[in-house]
């Protein structure tokens, strides 16, 4: 097993160690924002029955007690490029969110949208002879799966089994006790760019906080955003950040794909910038209060008002319409969206019995958008806010939040992974690897 795969085992402890004192902080590092959450629960006991395969269970079980986001620095396509600035911003974030939690915070999560994600179907399965599956077989059959060889530089950040066969029955989420011959899986895989997780790791270990765990922001914008009827029939969350937009699937109630678009709303605000002449600032307020996708003939009438920065007022008035200003962010848009699309084509999202697209993220904001969308993705589109949680300021609450909300879901819920179970150490040899969704019609 690899470093990283102990460290996963070591986080996971950390985590639960954490939980059992009762705080922990939560943090998603963007590229337009670093938001911190400090969560507190309600002692062990409420989390005996929800830790495991099983879905989002008993969601009582912590509230929100401290909220604070800065302004991201140094992070660049979701990934950090200026380690001492997301440095500090990670502190700014953590030590606001502490002071109102009232509370020191030493362990923390994370998630991040970069890292280009691949996701691999992964199949194992073994004989278990007509004994009850124990734990050890549960291990057995996942160290049976066949581990693709992806490539130096790169690291296992989720390894979740998704479905259990037993003889004839599929569909499993817990085989554990059940009686038969023969037990196989289907294990999904996301792997990411080492180096980028090194540099968060380096970040928080920085700031002298303890990474507790570690997660993609697709998978937890999805957990936030899809509910549970769209979880357990399929369906993809498109998260659109500022600098990366990530797009997860889910079946059954486990992410069976993810990847990311290396564009979001920053492109926006910069076209906006470049084709307005203006600074980036500016950009982004005009983007918020007037931009839109759709022009209609009032928005030729509709004025813009942009004032320059040269200090002479008469010259600096500038006015432009409503239409140009669509015009320069739609093109962008689209691009974005054609590029999730195809995407969704390679990892096979046609085949899955429902295609419920859910928008989610800060640039899922932009007026007109899931009209936009459902041309460009499919018909049933939908824009997703991130589900209540207790505590959860109102500033919170919004579709920018869908990380940081599902990132406390899966803290409080982890799922289970490839490196909770004692793996046995012999391996055998790589035989069958599909590509994301398509094992999901040979086998569902």
């Amino acid at each position: 097993m690899t470093d990283f795969h102990q460290s996963q085992r070591a986080m996971r402890a950390m985590r639960k160690a954490a939980m059992q004192r009762g705080v922990i902080a939560i943090l998603d590092v963007g590229s337009s924002k670093i938001a911190c959450l400090v969560l507190r629960f309600d002692g062990p006991e409420h989390f005996r029955d929800t830790d495991g395969i099983g879905p989002l269970a008993g969601q009582s079980a912590f509230r929100v007690i401290g909220a604070a986001t800065t302004r991201s620095r140094g992070v660049r396509f979701g990934e950090i490029d200026a380690m001492v600035e997301t440095e500090r911003a990670i502190r700014t974030a953590v030590q606001a969110a502490q002071k109102m939690a009232n509370q020191r915070v030493d362990h923390v999560i994370a998630c991040f949208a970069g890292a280009t994600p691949r996701s691999y179907g992964l199949a194992g399965e073994i004989d278990v002879s007509g004994e009850q599956v124990s734990e050890q077989d549960v291990a057995r059959v996942l160290a049976a799966c066949d581990v693709p060889d992806y490539g130096a530089g790169r690291e296992v950040i989720h390894a979740q089994p998704v479905n259990f066969a037993l003889d004839h029955r599929s569909g499993l989420g817990d085989p554990r006790g059940h009686v038969g011959n023969r037990l196989a899986v289907d294990m999904h895989l996301l792997t990411i760019d080492a180096a980028a997780v090194q540099n968060l790791i380096y970040c928080i270990k920085r700031c002298d906080l303890e990474l507790a765990g570690i997660a993609s922001s697709a998978y937890v914008s999805g957990i936030a955003s899809l509910v549970e009827d769209e979880q357990e029939l399929g369906a993809a969350c498109i998260d659109m950040g500022g600098g990366a937009t990530g797009v997860s699937v889910f079946i059954k109630k486990h992410m069976i794909f993810a990847d990311a678009v290396r564009l979001g709303g920053d492109h926006v605000t910069s076209d906006i910038a470049k084709g307005l002449q203006v600074p980036m600032a500016t950009a982004e307020r005009i983007k918020t209060f007037y931009g839109g996708i759709h022009a209609t003939g009032m928005d030729d009438r509709e004025q813009i008002e942009l004032a320059g920065n040269s200090g002479d007022w008469e010259k600096d008035r500038r006015q432009v319409s409503r239409a140009e200003l669509i015009g320069i962010m739609r093109p962008r848009v689209e691009e974005i969206l054609e590029e999730v699309r195809g995407l969704l084509d390679a990892a096979g999202f046609d085949h899955l019995p429902s295609q419920q697209i859910v928008l989610t993220g800060g640039a899922s904001q932009i007026p007109g958008l899931d009209g936009l969308a459902a041309r460009i993705l499919g018909q049933n589109v939908r824009l997703g806010r991130p589900l209540r949680v207790q505590g959860l300021p109102q500033a919170a609450t919004g579709a920018g939040f869908a990380s940081a909300v599902g990132l406390s879901l899966f803290a409080a819920h982890p799922q289970d992974e490839w490196w909770d179970f004692e793996i046995p150490a012999e391996r055998t040899p790589a035989r069958s690897l599909r590509r994301a969704v398509r094992w999901f019609k040979d086998n569902w």
